[in-house]
C-alpha cells in the first residue's frame, strides 16, 4: 500500500531545500515537482498532479534538447493525466509526442517503446476506437515478448488490456482466456493486496458480467473492491469504478436497492475527484438512470439520461459507442412513458 501523504510530506521537504540551494529552472528542481506530481496522480488528484507535471516540463524545455528521452518522459506524464481527466485528445496529443521521440532515441524492439504504444492504444480504447486500440496494445505485446520473460508483469498487463478490448469488441471467451492469463501471472508475481490484482479480478468480473454470469462477475468485483480499499484513499477515482461495478452487477441481479446504494457511492466520489465534464460522471449519472429506469422512475431515469448524455456530447467523439447506448437509453425511458414520436 502506498503512504501517500507520508511521501508528499517527504517529497515536499525535499522540494523545499531544493529550491534553497538550486536555481529556479535546475533539472533537479523538475525531478522534485515530477515526483510530487505522480503522488497526486495515484491519489486521484488530477488537476494537482497536472500542476507539477508542467512545472517539471516547463524547466526540460528550457535545460535538455528538444529530443531528449527525459522530455518524452514529460509528455508522457502529462498525456497520463489528461487521460485521467477524461481530455482524450490532448492525452493522445501528448503520448505522440512522446512517442516520436522515443523512436528517435532509442533501438526498435526498446521496452519503453512498447509503453508508448500500450499509451496510445489505452485512448483509442477510452475513445471507443476497438481496433485501432487493438493494433496499438498487439505492437506493445510483441515488443514485450521478446524482451521480457514469460512471468512479467507487464506481459499480464499487456494480456489485460488486449482481454479488455476483446471485451469491448464482443469477443468474451477470447476476453476471458486473456485476463485470466494476465491474472495468473500477476498472482504469481505480486504480493496478494497489490494494486494490479485489483485490476485482474475486475476485468474477469467485467467479461463474467457481459457473459450474464452475475454471481461470477461478484465475486470478482468484490475480491478487486477489497484490494482497493487497502491500497487507495477512500475518494480515489478507482473505488468509484469498483462501487460502479458492483452496483450494476447488483442492478443486473435485480437488487435494486443495492444496486442504487452503490451507484450514488460511486458518484459521490466523482463528483469530488473529477472535472464536471468527465466521461466517468456521465457513467455514473447513466448507472443511476439505469437502476431508476428498472424501477419503474422513468422521470426520473430520464432526468439522469439527459445528464449522462450531455456530459458524452461534450467529452466523446460523434461516433463513440457509449453516445449511442445514451440515444438508446432516452429512446427506451420515452417508451415506457408511452411518449412516443409523432
Amino acid at each position: 500500500m502506498g503512504d501517500y501523504s507520508k511521501a508528499l510530506e517527504f517529497y515536499e521537504k525535499d522540494l523545499e531545500i531544493t529550491k534553497k540551494a538550486l536555481p529556479p529552472n535546475h533539472p533537479d528542481l523538475a525531478i522534485s515537482y515530477n515526483n510530487i506530481g505522480h503522488v497526486y496522480n495515484d491519489m486521484g488528484d488530477y488537476s494537482k498532479a497536472l500542476e507539477f507535471y508542467e512545472k517539471a516540463h516547463k524547466i526540460k524545455e528550457k535545460a535538455l534538447p528538444p529530443n531528449h528521452p527525459e522530455l518524452a518522459m514529460s509528455y508522457n506524464n502529462i498525456g497520463q493525466v489528461c487521460r485521467n481527466m477524461g481530455d482524450y485528445s490532448k492525452a493522445l496529443e501528448f503520448y505522440e509526442k512522446a512517442h516520436k521521440i522515443k523512436e528517435k532515441a532509442l533501438p526498435p524492439n526498446h521496452p519503453e517503446l512498447a509503453i508508448s504504444y500500450n499509451n496510445i492504444g489505452h485512448v483509442y480504447n477510452d475513445m471507443g476506437d476497438y481496433s485501432k486500440a487493438l493494433e496499438f496494445y498487439e505492437k506493445a505485446h510483441k515488443i514485450k515478448e521478446k524482451a521480457l520473460p514469460p512471468n512479467h508483469p507487464q506481459l499480464a498487463m499487456s494480456y489485460g488490456n488486449i482481454g479488455q478490448v476483446c471485451r469491448n469488441m464482443g469477443d468474451y471467451s477470447r476476453a476471458l482466456e486473456l485476463s485470466e492469463k494476465a491474472h495468473k501471472i500477476h498472482e504469481k508475481a505480486l504480493p496478494p493486496n497489490h494494486p494490479q490484482l485489483a485490476i485482474s479480478y475486475n476485468n474477469i468480473g467485467l467479461v463474467y458480467s457481459d457473459m450474464g454470469d452475475y454471481s461470477k462477475a461478484l465475486e470478482f468485483y468484490e475480491k478487486a473492491h477489497q484490494i482497493k480499499e487497502i491500497a487507495l484513499p477512500p475518494n480515489h477515482p478507482e473505488l468509484a469504478m469498483s462501487y460502479n461495478n458492483i452496483g450494476q452487477v447488483c442492478r443486473n441481479m435485480d437488487d435494486y436497492s443495492k444496486a442504487l446504494e452503490f451507484s450514488e457511492k460511486a458518484h459521490k466520489i466523482h463528483e469530488k475527484a473529477l472535472p464536471p465534464d468527465h466521461p466517468q460522471l456521465a457513467m455514473s449519472y447513466n448507472n443511476i438512470g439505469l437502476v431508476y429506469s428498472d424501477m419503474g422512475d422513468y422521470s426520473k431515469a430520464l432526468e439522469f439520461y439527459e445528464k449522462a448524455h450531455k456530459m458524452k456530447e461534450k467529452a466523446l467523439p460523434p461516433n463513440h459507442p457509449d453516445l449511442a447506448i445514451s440515444y438508446g437509453n432516452i429512446g427506451q425511458v420515452y417508451n415506457n412513458m408511452g411518449n412516443y414520436p409523432k
